[in-house]
């Protein structure tokens, strides 16, 4: 439960457990607040600014966002807190009087915002997917762990009520161990804008800094298909639906079965080219086997855009449809649909008539970090966790970019002209796929760079 400001001030073990992290040291005011400063305060950010801020013991000291127009709900729900459009320029002037960033933007920023706050020492709450690339992800851990730091992704369906039940009955054996996973999403990478090359540029607005906000992506002009939202389509700045949605969908399977990195992947798709993402896609996941899992190796499919598996495999009612998005997970003794987000639902049903459901409780992700972030101790959707589960999302969206479908003259089916790659996560590289290696990472416009931990 959230820790009240109350019993914040009671708990006399807080000034020990505070000596132990650089960043609340050096914080003001440390027996009353935690002082936060916002990247991103709209959308999202306004979505994490507006749960952290309901948290008795903290004070936000800064609002940073490239579009000035998009102040204004912060405002009304937290006068008075100083503005700022560029982060680089808030974290120097606030200085040593702020302890934590919550970080609400485009993926492509995600981790030179955060990977800057973490340099001065910063707690951090950053926004899925975690990163933009494999590389991000992994030096995003890196620093959490050099830093010491208490951090968190904001897939906030990991501590709710329907996910907690989920994993909480996979690791009781509710269905025995687990031989196989589907997971899927109805949304898809391009299904917003129908675009598949730049659209066409448009004058900057006023209240916008287009420099700013293109941060460490190549340069291009601007265009309202973008800015506010659309971002998420195109490679340069978002993930597709795989981005958008994997680390949440992903989360009670990882949770669940104590997965960490995949051994092999292997992508098909609708097709793609180096600026949107596909229509649709399959993502054919290996991980290895663990105390939850039925053997020496597990598959783990993804799909999205529309494409759901066989309703078969569920053991569900004909006349009971899959949710629209969510997982099922096959095991020796049965299955368990878990909808993005619903309560979990065991099948077949003759099999769990009766079946006693356990009481669980769902949790504030947001006051969960706050407490935290205050009493030292480590949340369970860390970077530490959420560094892996990105790096496999963003694993799939390798693979689905060197996916190039091919028509076969003769039977004029879609052939796949990809392998499946075989990833070496301890050296962060794939062992048969050099070209493969190239998408692991990016570069970046100068002063937007990711330094390596």
């Amino acid at each position: 439960m959230p820790t009240s400001r109350r019993s914040f001030l009671k708990n006399s073990t807080l000034a020990s457990a505070a000596a132990a992290f650089p960043a609340l040291v050096r914080g003001q005011n440390l027996n009353s607040k935690l002082q936060v400063a916002c990247v991103g305060v709209n959308g999202m950010g306004y979505s994490d600014l507006h749960n952290v801020g309901s948290h008795a013991a903290v004070k936000f000291v800064g609002f940073c966002d490239v579009d000035a127009n998009r102040f204004d709900k912060a405002d009304k729900e937290f006068p008075g807190v100083k503005h700022f459009s560029d982060y680089r320029e808030m974290f120097s002037t606030l200085g040593d009087g702020f302890d934590a960033v919550t970080v609400g933007i485009p993926d492509h920023m995600h981790a030179p915002v955060a990977v800057a706050a973490m340099q001065r020492g910063k707690h951090v709450y950053c926004q899925k997917p975690l990163a933009h690339t494999v590389w991000e992800a992994r030096q995003m851990r890196l620093w959490a762990e050099k830093k010491n730091l208490v951090t968190q992704m904001g897939n906030q369906i990991h501590s709710s009520i329907e996910y907690r039940m989920g994993t909480r009955l996979i690791k009781e054996g509710a269905i025995g161990k687990i031989k196989e996973v589907y997971s899927w999403v109805g949304v898809t990478g391009n299904e917003r804008t129908r675009m598949f090359q730049p659209p066409p540029s448009a004058p900057v607005p006023a209240n916008l800094n287009w420099d700013l906000w293109i941060g460490a992506a190549p340069m291009r002009e601007y265009a309202p298909a973008y800015h506010p939202f659309i971002w998420r389509d195109w490679q340069d700045f978002g993930g597709g639906g795989l981005g958008d949605f994997g680390c949440h969908i992903m989360d009670p399977v990882f949770t669940a079965l104590d997965l960490t990195a995949p051994i092999s992947v292997h992508a098909k798709n609708s097709g793609i080219n180096n600026q949107i993402w596909p229509t649709h896609e399959t993502i054919n996941y290996v991980f290895p086997g663990t105390q939850y899992t039925a053997g020496k190796t597990m598959k783990l499919t993804w799909m999205d855009g529309g494409l759901k598996p066989s309703h078969k495999l569920a053991q569900m009612p004909g006349d009971i449809d899959l949710p629209g998005s969510g997982s099922i997970f096959i095991g020796e003794g049965g299955t368990m649909v878990l909808a993005h987000v619903a309560g979990p639902r065991l099948y077949p049903l003759d099999k769990f008539t009766g079946f006693k459901y356990p009481k669980e409780e769902g949790r504030s992700h947001w006051h969960t970090w706050v407490d935290a972030c205050l009493s030292g101790q480590k949340t369970s959707d860390g970077f530490h966790y959420a560094g892996p589960l990105a790096e496999t999302v963003q694993l799939g969206n390798v693979a689905t970019r060197l996916a190039i479908p091919k028509i076969d003259p003769i039977t004029g089916r879609m052939e796949e002209a990809n392998r499946v790659l075989e990833w070496d996560a301890a050296n962060l590289k794939f062992t048969n796929a050099p070209e493969a290696d190239k998408l692991l990472t990016k570069t970046y416009r100068p002063g937007f760079e990711v330094p390596a931990a």
